[in-house]
This record gives structure tokens, sequence and C-alpha cells, in this order.
């Protein structure tokens, strides 16, 4: 490679000696020109450093209306929402989402992927596994296709992240819950699908130290998505081992907390603030169904118009500039503590 940099397919096609229509024929799919052409190319990309900008060539050719959108879970109440308000905005500026749902298994986020290949979107929202999910494979993907990732931030992957502050989470309910009362225990998966969870328990250990609390953590069993089953279960036998330091509980999402008010009613623990109630309850989120549990839930929320907002507008930028940033960037709103009579 002679190092030249070669800006444009135009100047690519000019020092290779062959038309600006072939080159680019060349690109869509290499067999649909001649052998010895074929040959000349890719003694050219040889050497001269040139990649095709992928999303110019989409622009170039009619592009699709389609725009991908991928969430871990879809029965998640969280990316119901999400993918509501994403929806709603595509259609609003003529673009056609489809929506597909990993059901937490990488084999099928890496078909999805696969699929949306196929279908050549204009440009994809992804809400990825994590850590479940295969970097490499979706590292490729955010490569060869405009990609906003959200919710889910795996570190170094993509070129645009748009979520939640999840450290903003935890620092407002632990501060909320040490100012008025005993001091929380987070109550988590053991082995969490969501990599989030990860983050909210390192800020929880965090902020308890700064405060100089004791961190303490009860952490239950249980794999996948199956959140509400999952906190049942483990607030159960939490509960009946005297697991809980403190008489406050927070939970690291809402799905867990839903559990766990069940579990509580079925021990006869009264939930709620004061002293006439047994337990206080919170968690993170903010899900739809949370203002409607029993009693209903104290909680920190996603800025769902936000997150929702931003990712399309950045997803929509890419589509029309065809060009992605060349820095990694990440777009993390702030949360907002939602008082309601769990805690």
């Amino acid at each position: 490679m002679t190092g030249k940099k070669i800006r444009n397919m135009e100047e690519f096609a000019a020092v290779s000696g062959i038309s600006r229509p072939t080159v680019s024929k060349y690109f869509q799919d290499p067999d649909s020109v001649r052998s010895t052409t074929r040959r000349r190319i890719e003694t050219a990309l040889e050497h001269y450093d040139f990649r095709p900008n992928i999303f110019a060539m989409n622009q170039n050719r009619k592009l699709t209306k389609i725009v991908g959108v991928v969430v871990p879970y879809l029965a998640d109440p969280f990316f119901a929402e999400i993918a509501r308000q994403i929806e709603r905005r595509c259609i609003d500026a003529g673009f056609w989402p489809i929506l597909f749902s990993a059901h937490g298994e990488q084999k099928l986020e890496n078909a999805i992927l696969e699929s949306l290949r196929v279908l050549k979107p204009a440009g994809v929202l992804l809400a990825p596994l994590g850590r479940v999910s295969d970097r490499a494979a979706v590292e490729r993907f955010c490569a060869d296709v405009p990609t906003v990732m959200f919710d889910s931030n795996i570190e170094g992957v993509g070129k645009v992240f748009v979520g939640s502050d999840n450290s903003d989470f935890v620092t407002q309910s632990v501060e909320y819950l040490t100012r008025t009362g005993s001091p929380p225990v987070l109550f988590e998966m053991r082995n969490p699908a969501n990599p989030n969870a990860n983050k909210r328990r390192l800020a929880f250990i965090a902020n308890m130290k700064r405060l100089g609390k004791d961190p303490h953590i009860v952490k239950i069993d249980g794999e996948g998505w199956d959140f509400e089953r999952i906190g049942y279960e483990g607030g159960i036998k939490a509960i009946r081992e005297k697991a809980f330091a403190t008489n406050t509980i927070l939970c690291s999402n809402d799905r867990l907390a839903v559990g766990l008010l069940t579990a509580c009613f079925e021990e006869g623990l009264s939930v709620g603030f004061g002293a006439e109630h047994a337990m206080r309850v919170m968690s993170h989120d903010d899900h739809p169904v949370s203002r409607f549990t029993c009693p209903p839930l104290t909680t920190v929320a996603h800025d769902y118009d936000g997150v929702s907002n931003k990712a399309v507008e950045v997803l929509f930028h890419m589509i029309e500039d065809g060009v992605i940033p060349e820095e990694r960037k990440e777009f993390l709103y702030p949360t907002k503590l939602i008082l309601r009579k769990s805690a």
C-alpha cells in the first residue's frame, strides 16, 4: 500500500483507470463485474488506502425506507415502551420500522443482524443483549450499517450510544433512601442478563462508601429475563433467611421489585413509608407498570422521550449525511426521582 489516502470513489476510479459506475458496481457485488476488471480493482486496492463509504453508496442507489429496531426482550415493559416511541418517530419521518426481539439469546441476536444485512435498511437502532452478545458480530455489523446503540452500552463497540446514566439512577436512590430512613440493601440477580445491572451495583457500592455506609448486597439466583419470577422467588428466600441487613430494599430494576412486593405480601410484610410498615422498597427504571403496583413503586425514571428522540435524531443524521462520527460518541441522559408509596 502506498499510504496515499483516497478520499472518495471518484478518486479511486481515476487512479485505478476504471469507470466510476463499474467501481461502484464492484463494491456492491464483486461478482457482478468481469473477472479481469475485478482483478484490476483488487490490485488497485492493494496499492491505495481506500475503503468505500458504505453509507454514501447507499445514498447513491435508491435507499430502502426501512429502519431496523432490535431489542433484547420485547416482553420487558421498558423495551416495549421505548420501542413504541422509536417506532412512532420513524413513521412520522417517513421510514418503516421493523421490530426484532432477540429473546435474550445470542444466537438469535446474530441471526437478526444477518437478516438485517439482507434487508439493507437505511439504518438500525440496536439495544444489544450486552453481556451475552457476540461482541465481534455486533462490532462488524455496526461497521457496515448505520447503527445507533441504545440502553446496553458495550464499551468500545459502535460509534454512537444513547442511554440513561446508570450512575445517576443509583446516586438519586441511595441519597434519598439514606436521607429518609435506614440505609438500603441492594437486591439483584447473581448473574444479571442486562449489563446495566453491573454498572448499578458498582455505583451502589461507590455511593454507599461515599456516604459512610456499608454496601450490603443480597444476590439472588436466576437466569434470563423472567425478572418478576426471579424477584419473587429470591425475595421469599431472602425474607425467610433474614438476609436483609436493614428494612430498606433497593432493587436493581422495577421488574425485580414487582416480584419482591409479591413476596412481601405473601410473607405478611407491609411495604411503605412510615413506622407502621415493615419494609421500604425502591427500584430503578419507572417501567409503565410501576405506578400500578401495590403499593405504587418508588423508583428512578428513564428519560424515555430524551433517549428515544436522540437515538432517532442521530441515526437520521447518519443516514442523510452518509457518514458516521470518527470518534465514538455517548449521549447519557439524567434520570428523575419518582416518589410513590412503597418508599
